[in-house]
């Protein structure tokens, strides 16, 4: 029987302009293409996923060596580059003032995503080591950005929505709220009524990951007709992430 061998994976930082298409090329496939997202920068004749953040972001690419593609992406944002941007892109949906309050370093994640025939796999978690390794070289403290459910039906959604805010809402110090004119509430089931299995399920994968590794969600979503998404805003602190990771290897040790 012939094996495959498993994929050579490499990650960087995109360091030319090639190399940013080619993350925005993935982001069209899987956001545009697979998702039915849009935007007004969104560039069809070119397949090319793009907006005005762009330029001031670090790209986190993750390519299989084999075929020299990128197959995976993630868009960082620090303090001194969202100066240069005018803000945080997630600022458009949430009040991000708990988050300056604290003083202590940010870093925005976002575009999160994998070529489909690399889900499920190792894949992920490279990016996420290389996230690790950004993280402690720029001294992060802490982590946000929003990550998305797909659909704007907000009442197909009402088990995980609730569910996050119930179980996972951000302590009042951290607790970033959508803005009034878009403001969803998340509390749309009371926790007794809440079927908890049918709304883990329901939680994608990505955002199950940061949820594990003790992340929080602000209060409320914003649903993003444009992108055909309803959104959560992510917090997560890196010495809480530490901790949990700590504590696995503990247990796994014991």
């Amino acid at each position: 029987m012939h094996h495959q061998a498993p994929p050579d994976f490499q990650v960087k930082l995109a360091s030319s302009k090639a190399e940013v298409r080619a993350a925005q090329r993935l982001r069209y496939d899987v956001f545009v293409d697979e998702l039915g997202g849009g935007g007004p920068m969104v560039d069809h004749a070119a397949r090319l996923e793009q907006d005005a953040f762009d330029p001031f972001m670090d790209h986190l690419l993750l390519f299989d060596r084999a075929g020299d593609n990128v197959i995976g992406v993630y868009r960082l944002l620090r303090p001194e580059m969202a100066t240069a941007a005018g803000g945080y892109y997630s600022a458009s949906e949430y009040d991000l003032t708990p988050l300056h309050q604290t003083g202590r370093r940010l870093l925005e994640l976002g575009r999160s995503c994998l070529h489909p025939a690399y889900r499920g796999g190792t894949a992920m978690q490279h990016l996420w080591h290389a996230l690790a390794r950004y993280v402690a070289k720029h001294r992060i403290d802490l982590l946000f950005g929003v990550a998305s459910f797909h659909g704007t039906n907000v009442h197909d959604l009402a088990n995980p929505l609730s569910l996050l805010h119930h179980r996972y809402l951000a302590p009042p110090h951290l607790r970033v709220k959508a803005h009034k004119d878009h403001y969803q509430s998340m509390d749309l089931i009371s926790e007794g009524n809440l079927d908890r299995k049918a709304g883990i399920l329901a939680v994608p994968s990505l955002i199950k990951a940061y949820l594990r590794l003790g992340g929080y969600v602000g209060k409320g979503a914003f649903v993003d007709h444009d992108f055909n998404t309803t959104d959560v805003c992510l917090i997560m602190d890196t010495k809480r992430l530490v901790e949990r990771r700590m504590r696995l290897a503990l247990d796994r040790a014991l």
